[in-house]
């Protein structure tokens, strides 16, 4: 699915722009993500995991775009990608009522807006897609996600405990979060 692209105004008095990553974009989603797995044990895998050679990037960002239930999105600011995340609707007819988010944002542009102007984009699409349960999953621990997710009126449901195991040997649990539409 392609979103139209919008102009969004960053708290440091900065321009964005939210628009569907083309192939193009491929070698900077793939540096971009190899480089937010690095900043923050909060994402699901290690930066020596990622593995996506260029190609599959390419592929995945074109099923991406050509894909009636998921809408990826990226942020960029100066021209440089910044956040990325992506809805996930699900369209069998018992499901079709609830969809998933995820986004993650690099750490130097974190608290200037991006990860809200993700989430208000998310949430319209799902509006218009007459979503009316829209759920994510967090790393326990993740404090700054959680108020995040909580401004934007998700609120936890569900708990697997033990579900990610750190380099360090401890375990973190993930938490599930819904918002009602």
């Amino acid at each position: 699915m392609i979103v139209q692209e919008k102009a969004i105004g960053l708290k440091d008095g900065r321009a964005a722009a939210l628009r569907t990553p083309g192939a193009a974009d491929a070698a900077a989603l793939l540096q971009y993500a190899k480089t937010s797995f690095g900043e923050t044990e909060f994402l699901s895998q290690y930066p020596d995991e990622f593995a996506f050679t260029p190609e599959q990037e390419r592929d995945w960002i074109e099923q991406s775009r050509n894909s009636p239930n998921t809408a990826l999105l990226a942020c960029f600011v100066d021209g440089r990608l910044a956040a990325n995340g992506q809805i996930d609707f699900m369209p069998k007819r018992k499901t079709r009522h609830r969809a998933t988010v995820s986004l993650a944002v690099l750490r130097e542009y974190w608290g200037l807006g991006i990860g809200s102007a993700l989430f208000e984009q998310f949430l319209a699409l799902a509006r218009q897609r007459g979503v009316e349960i829209v759920e994510l999953a967090y790393m326990e621990g993740n404090e700054r996600g959680r108020r995040l997710y909580e401004k934007f009126g998700f609120a936890p449901v569900g708990e697997v405990p033990r579900a990610y195991k750190l380099a360090d040997g401890s375990y973190r649990s993930e938490i599930l979060m819904q918002k009602n539409l």
